[in-house]
C-alpha cells in the first residue's frame, strides 16, 4: 500500500482543511514570524497554540462541531469584510461626497462636495437641515 493510500485511510472520517482551519494555519506562522523579530515569547506560544488547534480541527472526527466552528468564522469573517468595503468605497469617495448625519435620526447622508451651503432632506424622517457641501 503507498503512502498516499494510508494517507487518504487514514483520512476518511476525518473533518479536514476548512477557510477557519487555513486562517489559524497562517495566522499563527505569521504571529511566530513577528514574535521572531520583537522576541515576544507570548506572540510565539499564542502561534504556536493557534497552529496545534487548527492541526487538531484538522484530525477530528467531530465534523459537525467543527462545521458549526467553520460556520461561525465565516459570519463573522463576512461582517468584517463588508464593514472594511464600505470603509473602502467611503476614502475612495472622499473627494467628490460628503457624508452628514441627520440630526433627529442619524440616518447618514451622502451628498456631493462643491455645491455650496444646500438644504439637506433626510429620506428615511423628512427632516430639512442646511450644511455646506
Amino acid at each position: 500500500m503507498r503512502l498516499r493510500d494510508r494517507f487518504y485511510q487514514f483520512m476518511q472520517g476525518r473533518y479536514g482543511v476548512d477557510q477557519f482551519s487555513k486562517f489559524l494555519t497562517y495566522g499563527g506562522i505569521i504571529l511566530m514570524i513577528i514574535s521572531n523579530f520583537f522576541g515576544g515569547l507570548l506572540l510565539n506560544s499564542l502561534g504556536l497554540l493557534m497552529v496545534i488547534y487548527a492541526y487538531f480541527r484538522m484530525f477530528s472526527k467531530n465534523i459537525s462541531k467543527r462545521y458549526q466552528e467553520n460556520q461561525k468564522y465565516l459570519h463573522y469573517a463576512s461582517i468584517i469584510k463588508r464593514s472594511l468595503n464600505v470603509y473602502k468605497r467611503r476614502f475612495a469617495e472622499r473627494k467628490t461626497h460628503r457624508i452628514f448625519k441627520c440630526p433627529s435620526c442619524k440616518q447618514k447622508i451622502r451628498v456631493p462636495k462643491g455645491k455650496g451651503k444646500i438644504e439637506i432632506t433626510c429620506p428615511k424622517c423628512r427632516t430639512k437641515f442646511i450644511r455646506k457641501s
